[in-house]
């Protein structure tokens, strides 16, 4: 059954989106114009009436009664001399609050590790670090290594670095590529290359794959493919032999460079290799590449050759395709997609309710745009940064600059991460908006947050101070730029 549904998909691909199920034969229905909206359609599709149906002849259940699924209701009546689970979460609650203040303390940091909360983090650390049962433990550096490096603050990574081994934590080669990584997710390949030299030199900590693939995606990022050449001569004499990750990173390299005779003859050889066989990652990259540069016909035609190599599609490589069709407003294909991953019971994922969105934000289509969201909490699904990021772009874009404003403000409620590219969508609100006085006070948060603001950042600010000929303002704003210009501390 499954290989049938991969045939229709593979080919409404090349042909057209698939067909909908009727709800009436003898309704006449109006052909939809060629720019309708077809997400509400495969939402509604999706959910069989039968299920709704039952909901509505559901009794209602006193709290802590709701019978679970599959039990007879003579099973439920004979266990209910059992003691009322209430007794239960009264103990579980003691045991709870008898806890230790250092697993509190631990506990806490972890929260705030796992929420992304940087800042947070790290004076929660220093409680820690504080405290006389302290004692410094690799795992905890290797998160907080990590989370500094995803946040944009590689200085305290490489500060938090030298306290680790000022108290006598013995670096590993882990820790080690976690401080390389830290600097090149932030562009910073020089002090990466330091790292790297720096670990040749130490006996317990030489680099390894893992070490390469993450230089080498940085030199990829960075179009420096000559510095590739010489990562995979450096490899191979040290006798490290590239995986597929590390083929991986350097396919995807070329193909957003446009090198596509080099992306061939590196997937060739994967092809050729048995240490770096190509993946279902391999076939998202594949996707991805031709998908964000528009090119919809090689893209299916490369999912057609990957299926033939006998690699299946994951979430992922549908959440490529969904948010490929939607940046070219293909909506019928980009429905028939999602509707595809529910025949095959694949569950749809905040990254696909944040492709819909951001197709119906880049359109400007606030109501579309409002009507996934609603559906996207409706299930229960989690909205994370690049949810908002969209939903304040699309805002913008329909000239909506109260609900940017409400969406920032939800965000906070939410507890949602807020990174640079976060920030730079409502500075560019406010700007579109010609609110100067919102732009300064969200840029005075950014900082505030100690969120390094970007080039992106100042030429969105730059730009709307000079529209106003506020050159004062344009004057100080430059001197702040130069300043972290010369601090090294303004990412591209």
């Amino acid at each position: 059954m499954a290989s049938s549904m991969s045939l229709s998909f593979s080919s409404s691909l090349l042909s057209s989106p698939l067909p909908r199920p009727e709800t009436n034969s003898k309704k006449k229905t109006k052909p939809h114009p060629p720019n309708s909206i077809l997400f509400p359609c495969a939402v509604a599709a999706a959910v069989p009436p039968s299920i709704s149906d039952k909901k509505k002849k559901q009794r209602h259940w006193k709290q802590g009664e709701y019978p679970v699924p599959g039990l007879s209701h003579d099973l439920i009546s004979r266990s209910s001399k059992k003691p009322p689970l209430r007794n239960l979460k009264k103990k579980l609650d003691r045991k709870n609050n008898a806890k230790a203040w250092v697993c509190t303390v631990t506990e806490t940091l972890s929260d705030c590790i796992l929420k992304k909360q940087w800042l947070q983090a790290l004076q929660v650390f220093e409680m820690l670090r504080d405290q006389p049962f302290y004692q410094p433990k690799e795992g905890t550096y290797m998160k907080l290594l990590v989370l500094l490096g995803k946040s944009g603050q590689p200085h305290r990574a490489h500060q938090l670095f030298h306290e680790m081994l000022q108290e006598g934590c013995e670096p590993t080669p882990e820790l080690y590529t976690a401080l390389l990584a830290a600097y090149c997710r932030n562009n910073l390949i020089d002090d990466a290359f330091s790292t790297l030299n720096r670990m040749k030199t130490l006996p317990c900590c030489q680099p390894d794959v893992f070490t390469y693939s993450t230089l080498i995606k940085a030199c990829v990022d960075a179009s420096r493919f000559d510095l590739v050449e010489s990562l995979y001569g450096e490899m191979d004499e040290r006798l490290i032999t590239p995986n597929t990750v590390t083929q991986n990173i350097v396919l995807g390299g070329y193909g957003k460079a446009g090198k596509f005779d080099q992306m061939e003859k590196v997937l060739s050889d994967m092809l050729e290799s048995s240490a770096s066989k190509p993946d279902v990652w391999t076939m998202n990259i594949i996707l991805s590449v031709f998908g964000n540069k528009g090119q919809i016909d090689m893209m299916e035609r490369w999912y057609e050759k990957f299926r033939n190599f006998g690699i299946e599609p994951e979430t992922r490589t549908f959440n490529i395709l969904i948010g490929s069709y939607g940046k070219k407003r293909m909506y019928d294909k980009m429905s028939s997609v999602m509707e595809y991953m529910r025949k095959l019971q694949v569950p749809w994922t905040t990254s696909t309710y944040n492709n819909v969105i951001e197709a119906f934000a880049d359109a400007g289509d606030a109501k579309h745009m409002e009507y996934t969201f609603d559906q996207m909490r409706a299930e229960g699904m989690k909205a994370d940064t690049k949810t908002f990021f969209c939903l304040i772009n699309g805002y913008a874009n329909a000239g909506l600059f109260h609900k940017v404003i409400s969406s920032f403000q939800l965000a906070a409620k939410f507890e949602i991460p807020e990174n640079t590219s976060f920030y730079n969508a409502v500075i560019s609100a406010c700007a579109k908006a010609e609110d100067l006085m919102e732009m300064e006070r969200v840029f005075k948060r950014m900082k505030d947050k100690q969120c390094q603001p970007n080039a992106m950042t100042f030429s969105s600010m730059l730009e709307a101070y000079r529209k106003e000929g506020m050159n004062d303002k344009v004057y100080n704003l430059e001197q702040l730029k130069q300043e972290l210009l010369h601090n090294g501390s303004l990412p591209e």
